[in-house]
């Protein structure tokens, strides 16, 4: 490899220190969105010694960057562990076949002490991380629900459809409208009684709600945490995408980006809060909670009522039960599972056999 290359670890301390200098944001693609950064540097979890990341660099050109940062692991009654989520692996197409990849990623892992969470991975590395001291702590399905003909997806699939893509995007459009009418009665309908406040931060009537339903989640919660979670500070809108002056690995930028939060509200009482990232066309659940079971398919149609009312043609989820929920109470065009697991390294402190990886858990899209 290049004479050239250096690996460096980034603490938190140096990540603020390149925010003030803007020593990542000067050039065509950058490791993460300066919003993302800031959010992160806003997170009083992570301390000034962490790391959030490794980047490789070959003279002043990006080839590799890991992302990664800690978090607490819940151990019911003991004190929380601090682990890492690895969060994302890229490396630059000149040094695929180079042994650089492997290289940063274990300079990550020892960084961390080993103590080192992945939500979940591409299934091109999967080869990659069955050599590896990985242990699957968890299997879930990840579900996209599609309410539209989804134009980029089939272009995606079948390369030659591209020289039609005007058409497609009339038929998608078609589609979703059609199905926002044949949805829209129903979600009206349902939810007559409800009314939603909308918030950006939790106050403490919320996080009463909140608290409980987040006891046993796998990541250790707390109102601060769930609120730096909820934090629209980590998405940067771009109405005139093509000048902004960099391209991030990490999404946050977007002509069209931003988390609701909402209370789903009965009679004044609090029976659902619900959580979502509008990035264009896409609805990405971030939480789903529900007090009473008996209000379970009421906070489904809340969210089929927001998701029509934004637009948006399809929804993201590891939530199996949500999922199902859906497609049987809703018209869709389809439903994409496929199998994600969750990994921990060996020497990772879990503190219990029985682990639940749950859709809010490691959830920083």
């Amino acid at each position: 490899m290049s004479k050239d290359l250096q690996v460096i670890g980034i603490t938190k301390k140096m990540l603020r220190d390149a925010v003030a200098k803007n020593s990542y944001w000067n050039g065509n693609l950058t490791p993460l969105p300066k919003s993302k950064a800031l959010w992160l540097l806003s997170n009083s979890r992570i301390e000034e010694k962490d790391y959030c990341g490794v980047i490789g660099y070959e003279g002043e050109k990006m080839i590799s960057f890991i992302f990664m940062f800690p978090d607490l692991l819940n151990n019911k009654d003991l004190e929380p562990t601090k682990v890492y989520w690895m969060i994302s692996w890229w490396v630059d197409k000149q040094f695929k076949n180079t042994v650089l990849g492997t290289y940063i990623y274990n300079e990550a892992v020892n960084l961390t002490g080993k103590q080192i969470l992945i939500k979940s991975y591409a299934e091109n590395v999967n080869s990659f991380y069955e050599k590896q001291p990985f242990t699957v702590i968890v299997s879930r399905l990840r579900h996209t629900i599609f309410f539209s003909l989804d134009a980029s997806m089939l272009i995606g699939k079948f390369k030659f459809l591209k020289k039609f893509k005007f058409i497609l995007d009339k038929i998608d459009a078609t589609t979703a409208a059609i199905i926002r009418l044949l949805n829209k009665p129903k979600a009206k309908n349902k939810t007559r009684e409800l009314s939603y406040e909308y918030i950006n931060q939790l106050e403490d009537i919320t996080w009463d709600f909140i608290e409980p339903l987040c006891k046993n989640d796998l990541i250790y919660k707390t109102k601060d945490y769930v609120n730096w979670q909820l934090y629209n500070m980590q998405y940067t809108q771009t109405p005139i995408s093509k000048k902004h002056p960099y391209k991030s690995l990490q999404t946050g930028t977007s002509n069209n980006i931003y988390i609701h939060n909402l209370k789903i509200m009965k009679q004044d009482t609090i029976i659902g809060f619900l959580s979502y990232v509008i990035n264009y066309n896409e609805l990405n659940i971030k939480y789903f909670l529900v007090g009473e079971e008996s209000n379970y398919n009421l906070c489904v149609d809340a969210l089929i009522e927001n998701l029509i009312q934004k637009k948006a043609k399809f929804i993201f989820t590891d939530d199996t039960k949500l999922s199902d929920t859906i497609t049987k109470r809703y018209k869709t065009i389809f439903t994409h599972r496929v199998t994600k697991k969750g990994l921990a390294h060996k020497e990772t402190k879990l503190g219990s056999e029985k682990l639940e990886m749950l859709n809010r858990d490691g959830h920083f899209y």
